[in-house]
């Protein structure tokens, strides 16, 4: 009976503390709303015209002597932000057989952009392209390059 009564009064007690209020110091910190820095000078602001610039996501890739060599799908940059490559969508009819290779960005001209139907001219053959290993997600990333200008990205 006595065991049946300390139990009882330890079932008690855990529930009395865990219905307890908290102690402020006790409590989880609520994060402060972000204030705005009366100081902070006001962002920049750069107007680029219409005709300057273009997005690439999408774009057709053309060689130099105007063979399909597919579009640019993803855009490579490394630590640092700075665009080191392009994964270009290659082969294929209709999206079958194609295949992702990765091709060194300066490979890539960007003079005849004028519009979004405008392609993206490589510095690279079909043939150098099609002997491209495959890129894939989570593996090494093997960068075509037309000059070999491309550096691995120093670890240190």
């Amino acid at each position: 009976m006595r065991r049946s009564l300390n139990m009882l009064l330890l079932a008690v007690t855990l529930a009395a503390l865990a219905a307890a209020p908290m102690h402020a110091e006790d409590a989880p910190q609520a994060k402060a709303p972000a204030v705005a820095d009366e100081h902070a000078p006001p962002p920049s602001v750069t107007i680029i015209g219409p005709k300057e610039a273009h997005g690439v996501l999408g774009r057709d890739v053309r060689s130099p002597t105007n063979e399909d060599m597919g579009h640019i799908v993803d855009v490579i940059v490394d630590r640092t932000g700075t665009v080191r490559a392009a994964v270009i969508d290659f082969g294929g009819f209709l999206g079958v057989g194609s295949r992702k290779i990765v091709v060194d960005w300066n490979a890539l001209h960007f003079g005849r952009v004028a519009n979004n139907t405008d392609s993206i001219t490589l510095e690279l053959t079909k043939a150098q392209v099609a002997a491209a290993p495959e890129y894939k997600d989570d593996k090494p990333i093997v960068v075509l390059g037309a000059a070999g200008s491309l550096q691995p990205l120093d670890d240190h």
